[in-house]
């Protein structure tokens, strides 16, 4: 029997959400293992996790510039300092935890969970095997303080392995196995429910559009990209999730109250993106490590909007140079790129073969044998 403690923290939605699976998987196919998913900031401060992770909403949200020049700056000076002090701080608090649960390993996915365990190893108060999964395309140096104490890393392709070896980690703790998804990615999904449940007509293309969810970067641009979509009904229907943006939804519904067509889907929220997203010939999407993955292991070419300074930049570099994206920039002319992509089915199925050649939808399956197996 093993003891698994499954580490995250709630600063975007992605941790939690590969925590899950992670321990979904391994509860069913793994009958006497012990498993505890703990928040680790949380845990130790309910009021520190709702202090930082608003900060860091609001400044995504609203100082893009200023988290990407933390986000850059993390690894070295003030913000060291503040990441060293924390790490120290929660450690000793999540100490009963270890010291109760005696965990055999250690499954991080996110960067204080690595850290504070990287720490008390080195402090000789646990023994455990420790795994970071990275839930992104690229790697950062959050991840990898106290890396000579991993004895796993689980990372999303070639490149973020390289950048390892060139760091000296020897070869045989680097897997690259993807993003930890649902089950729903590794056995497939019935797509009849979708078509059903969402009123969605068979005979049309799909394209899945996320608004950006609690976020809504650049509310004003995503709806300026729904309206460049719905000039394409005819031979397409839109659904477009707006998220717990509330300003973004009224928007959204706005449009579709104009348009007064049946082939836009307008909803705040979904259970069934694996269902959607089988369906769909297109997903338009901020580049979150969780959502990207999912397309791919969907086989989905994507169009990159609003994305996040810092790490969904670096993601949204790694899926365009992939050839499985498009980013629509900025300067970019909205109407051309839409209208240029939808209209040439050639660019679409080379993403789409793009798509598939760098995803990874057993990703959970295979991170879960290679820790409980050996």
């Amino acid at each position: 029997m093993k003891r698994v403690l499954i580490l995250y923290a709630k600063y975007g939605g992605g941790h939690l959400s590969a925590a899950k699976a992670i321990e979904t998987y391994i509860e069913e196919h793994y009958l006497d293992a012990q498993i505890k998913v703990v928040d680790c900031v949380e845990e130790v401060t309910p009021f520190l996790s709702k202090v930082t992770t608003d900060a860091y909403k609001n400044m995504a949200k609203k100082a893009p510039k200023l988290w990407k020049n933390i986000y850059y700056k993390s690894p070295k000076g003030f913000w060291f300092k503040m990441s060293t002090i924390a790490k120290k701080y929660l450690a000793n608090h999540l100490l009963d935890i270890f010291n109760s649960f005696l965990p055999d390993i250690v499954i991080s996915v996110h960067p204080f969970g690595s850290q504070i365990t990287a720490y008390l190893k080195e402090q000789g108060k646990t023994d455990c095997k420790l795994a970071t999964v990275f839930t992104d395309f690229k790697t950062h140096p959050q991840w990898l303080i106290g890396k000579e104490y991993n004895d796993y890393f689980f990372v999303s392709n070639d490149q973020m392995k390289q950048e390892l070896l060139d760091l000296g980690i020897s070869e045989d703790k680097i897997h690259v196995t993807g993003v930890p998804l649902s089950n729903k990615f590794i056995f497939g999904v019935n797509p009849d429910s979708a078509y059903k449940d969402l009123d969605l007509d068979r005979n049309k293309k799909t394209i899945l559009l996320f608004g950006g969810g609690e976020f809504g970067l650049g509310h004003k641009r995503t709806v300026q990209v729904l309206k460049a979509l719905t000039h394409h009904l005819n031979n397409y229907q839109i659904v477009a999730i707006s998220g717990k943006n509330k300003k973004l939804n009224a928007e959204f519904l706005k449009v579709q109250n104009e348009l007064n067509n049946n082939n836009l889907k307008i909803y705040k929220y979904t259970t069934q993106v694996a269902e959607l997203m089988s369906i769909s010939s297109l997903v338009v999407t901020k580049p979150g490590g969780l959502t990207s993955s999912e397309s791919l292991a969907s086989e989905l070419p994507l169009l990159i909007i609003n994305p996040i300074p810092g790490q969904e930049e670096e993601n949204a570099e790694f899926l365009e140079n992939s050839g499985a994206a498009i980013w629509l920039k900025d300067a970019d002319n909205i109407e051309e790129v839409i209208g240029g992509l939808l209209s040439n089915e050639d660019k679409l199925l080379k993403m789409k073969n793009c798509a598939i050649s760098i995803s990874h939808k057993k990703s959970t399956r295979d991170i879960c044998r290679i820790l409980m197996d050996n």
